[in-house]
């Protein structure tokens, strides 16, 4: 398993698209951020990351879609998925070894932000922030990428095109992440349904975690839902 996350690893960063990737990740927070109207923390006027945290899934939901499109499209398209198949690894080690080598970018990619907490606590008059606020927002940003590349991979074992596996797991993530939110404000809802429509979609649960009270129900919920698309991506590869 774990030498099947190193190649991954190592196909992503031999090239500059892990690099950019990492980058444009922290260049488009910075510059709404720090630069934009209307969304920059100086215009906010309070030593908050609120804006980051409303601002990182959506580019999330975009940005682990392509880091997880080849994953498995890639070994249909060049025929290598036969000869994985041949090296004394289950289905299982297989898949989550591609899973936690995209674990580890997206930990690559999030902990450079942390340089947004340190700006924010030196920008702050009275030399202090919410530490619990943002230790349970990234919590939830991390099983939220989390989710989402479980999606990808998903998406990804599903055909050869790496295109069309973007598309697909960028349109599932949005799907799980907001569209429960969006039909819970249906009127058709509003007698009492919508709460509990609203709770099966993933911004219910982040933004729960993201207050900082950490409970057991979101916890399993994320949990839930990787290993529910972990094990459809198994099952599929067995069809294969």
């Amino acid at each position: 398993m774990w030498s099947i996350c190193k190649k991954e690893l190592q196909q992503f960063f031999s090239n500059l698209t892990g690099y950019i990737t990492i980058v444009l990740f922290l260049l488009v927070n910075g510059l709404f951020l720090f630069v934009l109207p209307d969304s920059n923390i100086f215009d906010f006027g309070y030593a908050s990351l609120d804006k980051f945290f409303e601002l990182a899934p959506w580019i999330l939901l975009f940005l682990v879609p392509a880091i997880t499109m080849r994953t498995l499209a890639d070994e249909f398209k060049g025929g290598t998925f036969e000869i994985l198949q041949t090296r004394p690894l289950s289905r299982w080690q297989i898949v989550l070894g591609k899973y936690f080598s995209v674990l580890i970018v997206l930990l690559f990619v999030i902990i450079p932000t942390l340089i947004y907490v340190f700006t924010i606590k030196s920008l702050s008059t009275q030399g202090g922030i919410d530490s619990g606020g943002i230790l349970g927002s990234y919590t939830g940003l991390f099983l939220l990428g989390a989710v989402f590349a479980a999606i990808g991979i998903c998406c990804s074992g599903f055909t050869s095109n790496a295109v069309v596996a973007f598309l697909i797991s960028a349109f599932a993530c949005l799907v799980l992440y907001f569209g429960f939110n969006a039909l819970s404000r249906l009127s058709f809802f509003a007698n009492g349904a919508d709460y509990y429509i609203e709770m099966l979609g993933i911004d219910f649960h982040y933004r729960s975690i993201s207050r900082g009270v950490l409970d057991s129900r979101d916890v399993i919920y994320f949990i839930s839902i990787i290993f529910l698309f972990l094990l459809i991506t198994v099952k599929n590869l067995r069809k294969k």
